[in-house]
Protein backbone atom coordinates (compact mmCIF):
# COMPACT_ATOMS: atom_id res chain seq x y z
CA UNK A 1 0.00 0.00 0.00
CA UNK A 2 1.29 3.43 -0.94
CA UNK A 3 -0.48 6.23 0.90
CA UNK A 4 0.78 9.71 0.06
CA UNK A 5 0.28 13.23 1.36
CA UNK A 6 0.77 16.31 -0.83
CA UNK A 7 -0.49 19.82 -1.36
CA UNK A 8 -3.39 20.73 -3.64
CA UNK A 9 -1.92 23.12 -6.21
CA UNK A 10 -3.08 25.25 -9.15
CA UNK A 11 -3.14 23.06 -12.28
CA UNK A 12 -0.69 20.62 -10.64
CA UNK A 13 2.55 19.81 -12.40
CA UNK A 14 3.22 16.39 -13.91
CA UNK A 15 5.14 14.97 -10.95
CA UNK A 16 2.22 15.75 -8.63
CA UNK A 17 0.01 13.63 -10.86
CA UNK A 18 2.61 10.87 -11.10
CA UNK A 19 2.60 10.69 -7.29
CA UNK A 20 -1.19 10.51 -7.20
CA UNK A 21 -1.67 7.99 -10.01
CA UNK A 22 0.87 5.59 -8.50
CA UNK A 23 -0.59 5.70 -4.99
CA UNK A 24 -3.35 3.74 -3.29
CA UNK A 25 -4.64 6.77 -1.44
CA UNK A 26 -4.01 10.51 -1.59
CA UNK A 27 -4.30 12.84 1.39
CA UNK A 28 -4.38 16.55 0.57
CA UNK A 29 -2.63 18.74 3.13
CA UNK A 30 -5.06 21.48 4.17
CA UNK A 31 -3.84 22.23 7.70
CA UNK A 32 -0.51 23.84 6.92
CA UNK A 33 0.54 27.48 6.98
CA UNK A 34 0.57 29.19 3.61
CA UNK A 35 4.01 29.79 2.11
CA UNK A 36 4.90 32.07 -0.76
CA UNK A 37 7.11 31.08 -3.70
CA UNK A 38 5.43 27.71 -4.23
CA UNK A 39 3.09 25.98 -6.66
CA UNK A 40 0.10 26.57 -4.35
CA UNK A 41 -0.91 29.52 -6.53
CA UNK A 42 1.29 29.01 -9.57
CA UNK A 43 1.54 26.75 -12.59
CA UNK A 44 3.99 26.68 -15.50
CA UNK A 45 3.16 26.17 -19.16
CA UNK A 46 5.09 26.13 -22.44
CA UNK A 47 4.64 29.40 -24.31
CA UNK A 48 6.09 30.57 -27.61
CA UNK A 49 9.09 32.04 -25.74
CA UNK A 50 9.66 29.07 -23.43
CA UNK A 51 8.50 28.42 -19.88
CA UNK A 52 5.72 30.74 -18.78
CA UNK A 53 4.45 31.05 -15.20
CA UNK A 54 0.76 31.68 -14.51
CA UNK A 55 0.28 33.01 -10.97
CA UNK A 56 -3.00 33.46 -9.14
CA UNK A 57 -2.73 36.72 -7.13
CA UNK A 58 -3.43 36.25 -3.43
CA UNK A 59 -3.94 38.56 -0.46
CA UNK A 60 -1.27 37.41 1.92
CA UNK A 61 0.93 39.07 4.53
CA UNK A 62 4.18 37.46 5.63
CA UNK A 63 3.82 39.21 9.02
CA UNK A 64 0.73 37.28 10.07
CA UNK A 65 0.92 33.56 9.55
CA UNK A 66 -2.11 32.33 7.69
CA UNK A 67 -3.43 28.86 7.16
CA UNK A 68 -3.45 27.79 3.52
CA UNK A 69 -7.24 27.39 3.72
CA UNK A 70 -7.68 31.02 4.83
CA UNK A 71 -5.72 32.71 2.03
CA UNK A 72 -7.94 34.72 -0.30
CA UNK A 73 -7.53 35.37 -3.99
CA UNK A 74 -6.96 38.99 -4.99
CA UNK A 75 -9.72 39.20 -7.57
CA UNK A 76 -9.17 42.89 -8.35
CA UNK A 77 -6.96 41.79 -11.25
CA UNK A 78 -8.59 40.07 -14.19
CA UNK A 79 -6.23 37.15 -13.76
CA UNK A 80 -8.64 34.48 -15.04
CA UNK A 81 -8.96 36.11 -18.45
CA UNK A 82 -5.18 36.57 -18.62
CA UNK A 83 -4.57 32.90 -17.79
CA UNK A 84 -7.14 31.73 -20.33
CA UNK A 85 -5.60 33.89 -23.07
CA UNK A 86 -2.14 32.54 -22.20
CA UNK A 87 -3.38 28.96 -22.48
CA UNK A 88 -5.09 29.68 -25.79
CA UNK A 89 -1.93 31.31 -27.14
CA UNK A 90 0.29 28.45 -25.95
CA UNK A 91 -1.85 25.45 -26.82
CA UNK A 92 -4.42 26.31 -29.51
CA UNK A 93 -2.24 24.38 -31.99
CA UNK A 94 -1.83 21.35 -29.73
CA UNK A 95 -3.58 18.11 -30.77
CA UNK A 96 -6.07 17.93 -27.88
CA UNK A 97 -6.66 21.54 -26.85
CA UNK A 98 -10.16 21.74 -28.35
CA UNK A 99 -11.04 18.39 -26.81
CA UNK A 100 -10.43 19.52 -23.21
CA UNK A 101 -10.74 23.30 -23.03
CA UNK A 102 -14.54 23.31 -22.59
CA UNK A 103 -14.17 21.14 -19.47
CA UNK A 104 -11.80 23.72 -17.99
CA UNK A 105 -13.89 26.81 -18.69
CA UNK A 106 -15.67 26.87 -15.27
CA UNK A 107 -12.26 27.65 -13.73
CA UNK A 108 -12.07 30.85 -15.77
CA UNK A 109 -15.73 31.85 -15.59
CA UNK A 110 -16.42 31.30 -11.87
CA UNK A 111 -15.24 33.66 -9.15
CA UNK A 112 -13.36 31.89 -6.36
CA UNK A 113 -12.69 33.62 -3.04
CA UNK A 114 -10.07 31.24 -1.65
CA UNK A 115 -7.05 29.75 -3.38
CA UNK A 116 -7.70 26.35 -1.78
CA UNK A 117 -11.24 26.23 -3.20
CA UNK A 118 -9.91 27.07 -6.65
CA UNK A 119 -7.26 24.37 -6.41
CA UNK A 120 -9.74 21.72 -5.32
CA UNK A 121 -12.11 22.60 -8.17
CA UNK A 122 -9.14 22.55 -10.51
CA UNK A 123 -8.20 19.06 -9.36
CA UNK A 124 -11.80 17.85 -9.55
CA UNK A 125 -12.11 18.91 -13.19
CA UNK A 126 -8.74 17.45 -14.13
CA UNK A 127 -9.53 14.16 -12.42
CA UNK A 128 -12.77 14.00 -14.40
CA UNK A 129 -11.06 14.90 -17.69
CA UNK A 130 -8.40 12.25 -17.10
CA UNK A 131 -11.02 9.76 -15.86
CA UNK A 132 -8.85 8.91 -12.88
CA UNK A 133 -10.20 6.91 -9.99
CA UNK A 134 -8.31 8.11 -6.92
CA UNK A 135 -8.94 7.56 -3.23
CA UNK A 136 -8.87 11.15 -1.91
CA UNK A 137 -9.02 12.54 1.63
CA UNK A 138 -8.00 15.74 3.45
CA UNK A 139 -5.71 16.12 6.45
CA UNK A 140 -7.38 16.73 9.81
CA UNK A 141 -4.30 18.10 11.62
CA UNK A 142 -0.85 19.22 10.56
CA UNK A 143 1.84 16.58 11.08
CA UNK A 144 5.44 17.57 10.51
CA UNK A 145 6.28 13.92 10.03
CA UNK A 146 3.13 12.15 8.85
CA UNK A 147 2.51 8.65 10.12
CA UNK A 148 2.03 5.83 7.59
CA UNK A 149 2.17 8.19 4.61
CA UNK A 150 4.85 8.95 2.03
CA UNK A 151 5.47 12.67 2.34
CA UNK A 152 5.34 14.28 -1.09
CA UNK A 153 4.65 17.77 0.25
CA UNK A 154 8.14 18.96 -0.83
CA UNK A 155 6.88 18.72 -4.44
CA UNK A 156 5.08 22.03 -3.84
CA UNK A 157 8.41 23.89 -3.78
CA UNK A 158 9.36 25.72 -6.95
CA UNK A 159 12.99 24.63 -6.73
CA UNK A 160 12.05 20.94 -7.07
CA UNK A 161 13.68 19.51 -10.18
CA UNK A 162 12.23 16.58 -12.09
CA UNK A 163 14.94 15.58 -14.52
CA UNK A 164 13.95 11.94 -14.85
CA UNK A 165 10.73 12.43 -16.80
CA UNK A 166 10.29 10.79 -20.19
CA UNK A 167 10.16 13.21 -23.11
CA UNK A 168 7.03 13.75 -25.16
CA UNK A 169 6.27 16.10 -28.07
CA UNK A 170 5.45 19.65 -27.00
CA UNK A 171 4.09 22.42 -29.24
CA UNK A 172 7.32 24.46 -29.24
CA UNK A 173 9.84 21.61 -28.84
CA UNK A 174 11.65 22.60 -32.03
CA UNK A 175 12.17 26.15 -30.73
CA UNK A 176 13.22 25.57 -27.13
CA UNK A 177 13.64 21.81 -26.64
CA UNK A 178 11.82 19.64 -24.10
CA UNK A 179 10.79 21.32 -20.84
CA UNK A 180 10.01 18.77 -18.09
CA UNK A 181 7.44 18.88 -15.29
CA UNK A 182 5.18 21.62 -16.56
CA UNK A 183 1.51 21.81 -15.65
CA UNK A 184 -0.48 18.64 -16.28
CA UNK A 185 -2.25 20.76 -18.94
CA UNK A 186 0.86 20.63 -21.12
CA UNK A 187 0.77 16.82 -21.09
CA UNK A 188 -3.01 16.69 -21.47
CA UNK A 189 -3.18 19.05 -24.46
CA UNK A 190 -0.30 17.27 -26.20
CA UNK A 191 -0.94 13.62 -25.32
CA UNK A 192 -4.69 13.50 -24.68
CA UNK A 193 -5.92 9.98 -23.83
CA UNK A 194 -2.32 8.76 -23.52
CA UNK A 195 -1.79 11.01 -20.47
CA UNK A 196 -2.58 8.39 -17.82
CA UNK A 197 -0.35 5.79 -19.51
CA UNK A 198 2.50 8.30 -19.57
CA UNK A 199 2.01 9.09 -15.86
CA UNK A 200 2.13 5.43 -14.84
CA UNK A 201 5.51 5.01 -16.56
CA UNK A 202 7.16 7.79 -14.53
CA UNK A 203 8.55 7.81 -11.01
CA UNK A 204 8.85 10.42 -8.25
CA UNK A 205 12.31 11.18 -6.96
CA UNK A 206 12.57 13.42 -3.90
CA UNK A 207 16.38 13.33 -3.75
Amino acid sequence: MLDVILHPTYFPNIVHFVAMVKSDSVCFEVCDNYQKQSYRNRTEIYGANGKLALTVPVSYSQKNRQLYRDVKIANEDDWQLQHLKSLQSAYSMSPFFEFYIDDLMPLFETKFDFILDLNFKCFEILQDSLQLELNISESAVFEKEPLNKTDYRPLVKRNYEANNLEKYTQVFTEKHGFIPNLSILDLLFNEGPNTELYLTRQSVNLC
